[in-house]
């Protein structure tokens, strides 16, 4: 499997991330980390405790990352968190509606964790 169908597979927008980071050999580097580093966890973790802070930092970094990777499901889910607790934005949604939404980014990671662990197996 190549990038392109890697991104295929995964809904991600491979153009994107080739527009990003320049060449495939970036791309291949940095999505292959995107299961190690931790930014996606993190924003899931910080959903167990509804720390406000915590949850604008984390889905403001998951978003940054994700974007740049060309994927933009997980970016966009990413977004609606970090704009969800923006200091200085006024609350839109539930506690519950919130919990709603992270459980959709776990759902979806999972899915791209698993095309990125098919990739990376050859």
């Amino acid at each position: 499997m190549n990038l392109e169908e890697l991104y295929a597979n995964i809904g991600g927008d491979y153009a994107q991330a080739l527009r990003v980071l320049r060449m495939d050999k970036l791309i291949d580097k940095h999505i292959r980390k995107l299961t190690k580093n931790g930014v996606v966890e993190q924003l899931l973790l910080a959903g167990d405790t509804m720390d406000a802070t915590s949850l604008f930092e984390t889905a403001h970094a998951a978003k940054g990352v994700c974007a740049n990777l060309g994927l933009r499901t997980l970016s966009d889910m990413a977004s609606e968190i970090a704009e969800e607790y923006r200091p200085g934005n006024e609350r839109k949604m539930t506690d519950e509606q919130v919990k709603e939404k992270l459980a959709a980014i776990r759902e979806a990671y999972a899915a791209t964790a698993e095309g990125i662990r098919h990739y990376e197996e050859g």
